[in-house]
């Protein structure tokens, strides 16, 4: 008989966005290192490395001209220009890790997640809002990766970013990030227990049923 605890399922599209320095990059590396069965997706980006990141692991970081080649390829599922840079996430490395059994996290804007939404309908988003503006530019300035005129522009853009949280399925208020994280844990959980992710389920009911 089937061990109930090891059905087969779907994998899914696990998608968190946030304004700025909301804090969804903190979360999702703590979703990732209490998660196993969950791979981040490494997007492909214009903009320069920073001290402390690491080509292919952080981004894949790559000149105007390749990624005006990967457009025209159709490499992307979703692209998008942010802070004059652009960010896309790469076909090749979704199907990877959906073939390996694996779901995926993406840590893209409201502009990919639309996109996104429109290739694959199947996907879980989770939009992340600081607890105020005012911890939002403390959250910036704190960073010190960001010149103030930087900053300036990103607290600009957070009230437009804010605007589109209706359109995700679950929202969060990331006040602590081990809570919230904990949270973010808890809806990936419920999603992977949906029937209709439960390849397997057909099979094992027919072992109940005869």
């Amino acid at each position: 008989m089937a061990d109930p605890s090891k059905l087969e399922r779907r994998g899914l599209l696990y998608v968190l966005s946030s304004p700025s320095g909301a804090g969804k990059s903190t979360i999702a590396r703590m979703l990732l290192g209490s998660d196993s069965e969950i791979a981040m997706s490494v997007s492909a980006t214009t903009r320069p490395i920073r001290e402390g990141e690491e080509d292919g692991v952080d981004y894949h970081f790559v000149d105007n001209a390749e990624f005006d080649r990967l457009v025209a390829q159709d490499a992307f599922l979703e692209w998008a220009h942010v802070f004059d840079h652009r960010y896309g996430t790469l076909r090749s490395e979704i199907e990877k890790s959906l073939a390996g059994g694996r779901d995926v996290l993406l840590d893209i804007d409201w502009q990919g997640t639309q996109q996104l939404k429109q290739v694959d309908p199947d996907i879980v988003r989770v939009f992340v809002l600081p607890p105020s503006l005012r911890e939002l530019r403390r959250r910036l300035e704190h960073r010190g990766t960001d010149s103030e005129e930087v900053v300036a522009r990103r607290m600009e853009r957070a009230a437009a970013e804010i605007s589109h949280w209706a359109e995700y399925d679950y929202v969060l208020i990331n006040d602590d990030a081990e809570i919230c994280a904990a949270k973010a844990g808890a809806i990936l959980d419920a999603e992977r227990l949906k029937r209709e992710r439960r390849t397997g389920l057909v099979d094992f009911v027919r072992t109940l049923t005869g």
